[in-house]
């Protein structure tokens, strides 16, 4: 079997599309995974970027709090439908920001990968959208039951896409 003499280039494309998913489903579920890693694995992809801040411990607990309030606040009867423009708006930012940030911490465009977060994002709030809506309805469960199963599906999607990724090789702690 021949090697390929290619220099491994870390995974951009596959883990932003995941956490994109995620953004679409909850929108400050994914930057509070992503910041949780860089936190633990700052990279110097992101150093002296303005997306710096996701690296910082107190950035991840604060994206955590809300993140939780955001799954509180899904099941509330006022909260308004995540296609409404502004909710979407704020998942299509979130998307941007995961994708820009990822792709920005493995040296490549932080320009592409908000665009790839940002429709992925999009994509993926319409999707979870109707599936909810069809699972509810097809169950005949409330929404709010369903939507508690997407809060399990979006834990543990973001658990996995964490356990599946390999420190980045330029892995550097900050003094």
């Amino acid at each position: 079997m021949k090697q390929s003499k290619k220099p491994h280039r870390p995974a951009k494309f596959w883990p932003v599309m995941g956490f994109a998913t995620l953004a679409g489903m909850r929108s400050m579920s994914a930057p509070a995974f992503m910041s949780h890693y860089f936190s633990r694995q700052p990279h110097a992809g992101l150093a002296g970027s303005p997306l710096r801040f996701l690296q910082k411990p107190i950035t991840a607990s604060v994206l955590k709090l809300l993140a939780a309030g955001e799954m509180v606040a899904d099941k509330l009867p006022r909260t308004p439908d995540r296609t409404a423009p502004p909710v979407l708006l704020g998942r299509l930012l979130s998307g941007a920001l995961v994708g820009a940030a990822w792709y920005k911490s493995r040296h490549g465009s932080a320009f592409g990968g908000g665009v790839l977060g940002g429709v992925v994002a999009v994509a993926a709030t319409y999707a979870s959208y109707a599936l909810r809506m069809g699972i509810s309805k097809q169950a005949a469960a409330p929404v709010a039951l369903v939507g508690a199963g997407e809060d399990a599906l979006v834990l543990a999607g973001g658990a996995a896409l964490l356990g599946g990724q390999r420190p980045a090789q330029d892995h550097w702690r900050p003094m």
